[in-house]
């Protein structure tokens, strides 16, 4: 690899910077005041929407933490904290106790239905109205770009 792959342009760390402040903010002031007014904090609502995304309402710990981009061991400790919380349970199999399930709780999905609208709102507010509909066409473009290269990245950590 040559000296100048190695390091990115003042071009391209800017552009990687201001597209990391930017996923921070928005992830981080609809989170703030989710779990302000629902109790909900950003990783429960992910894991909540997640669960609330599939037929049954129910996934293994391992899809859960490959869908939310979290190790094995995070994932079980947020879902021991989110079970004491009451917001979902864990299922083991009695016929392999390697797989466990993971399930949203009456509460948990009404602390998702509580939580939705607002950020919904949020998302709108922070997000969406800022931008024209071409922008937001050529943002889902250049994400789903990204998200093709990274779903063909076969290394260790993808």
């Amino acid at each position: 690899m040559t000296e100048t792959r190695r390091r990115l342009t003042e071009t391209e760390q800017h552009a990687w910077r201001s597209f990391v402040r930017l996923w921070e903010k928005l992830v981080g002031r609809p989170g703030r005041q989710a779990q302000a007014e629902s109790g909900l904090s950003t990783a429960d609502y992910g894991v909540l929407v997640h669960l609330s995304e599939v037929p049954e309402g129910r996934l293994r710990v391992l899809e859960l933490a490959k869908a939310v981009e979290w190790e094995k061991s995070r994932m079980s400790h947020h879902i021991n904290r989110m079970t004491k919380c009451g917001l979902v349970v864990r299922e083991d199999r009695p016929t392999d106790a390697r797989v466990a399930f993971v399930v949203a709780t009456p509460a948990g999905h009404e602390a998702l239905a509580t939580a939705a609208p607002r950020h919904v709102e949020a998302v709108r507010r922070l997000f969406i109205d800022p931008l024209s509909p071409a922008e937001l066409a050529m943002l889902a473009r250049i994400a789903n770009r990204v998200l093709e290269e990274l779903e063909k990245d076969s290394s260790p950590f993808a």
